[in-house]
């Protein structure tokens, strides 16, 4: 056992020192470059190398044009100070850990008027997940985020939020009313989780939690499960891993 997981690790610890390698080879050319070159200069195969190169293009520390390679935006980025990074870009690795961790569907929401919108999400690789795109705007009252950032207004901007917003209903389970709603809320102010089961999707529950970045309410996490796979360990897990990433994100 100990000599697989020895394996593991050099081969995970090979794979990022290649990584470096590529980055490092690509800006210091300061001209495009074919895989080829890029192959037969650091002594990676190319069916390795295919792959890495295609991870940096998605995270835009590369770009490509047509067979070539040349140095992303993402890569400026990383030199970003004082606050440079976009909201997107702080959370998504964080995201991303999260649903390795978990393997189920992790999304980071923000508020948009009276919906929430992913700005950064994960889907789980198992068979049987629930997914939503980046950029899609969904009700706050059907959603664990919308909850989790419902239960975050003042009084009074929660009271305009019932006189403006239509509770529309998706499934059985939607919550409509606003007094089953207002003390849900209130449950929420006091656990700091938000919960929903199968009020936007059959068959899927999720777990919310808001987001502080200083001072500011900066959006809110979300894991969705479907309920086939609900244990109380694996909630507690959940809220376990949304507690700590959320104070990550506090005291980045």
């Amino acid at each position: 056992m100990a000599d697989i997981h020895n394996s593991a690790v050099t081969g995970n610890v090979k794979s990022a020192t290649r990584t470096l390698d590529i980055i490092e080879y690509v800006v210091a050319a300061g001209r495009p470059l074919v895989a080829q070159e890029i192959s037969t200069a650091l002594a990676i195969p190319v069916s390795s190398l295919s792959y890495l190169l295609s991870t940096l293009v998605e995270r835009e520390y590369l770009q490509r044009q047509g067979r070539r390679y040349t140095a992303g935006p993402g890569l400026e980025r990383l030199q970003a100070r004082n606050g440079g990074l976009l909201l997107a870009e702080r959370v998504a690795p964080l995201v991303r850990t999260l649903r390795v961790q978990l393997n189920e569907t992790v999304s980071f929401w923000v508020r948009r008027g009276w919906e929430v919108e992913p700005i950064a999400t994960e889907s789980s690789e198992q068979a049987l997940r629930y997914a939503v795109e980046t950029g899609t705007r969904l009700p706050m009252h059907a959603l664990a985020s919308g909850k989790a950032l419902l239960a975050q207004m003042p009084a009074e901007e929660l009271d305009r939020y019932f006189a403006e917003a239509k509770l529309d209903r998706f499934t059985p389970s939607t919550i409509t009313s606003e007094a089953k709603l207002r003390k849900e809320i209130a449950a929420i102010r006091k656990t700091g989780f938000a919960r929903t089961d199968e009020e936007y999707s059959l068959g899927i529950a999720g777990i919310g939690r808001v987001v502080t970045i200083g001072s500011e309410i900066a959006g809110a996490l979300s894991v969705a499960i479907p309920k086939v796979r609900i244990t109380e360990a694996l909630e507690q897990r959940v809220m376990d891993l949304l507690h700590r990433t959320a104070s990550l994100l506090q005291a980045g």
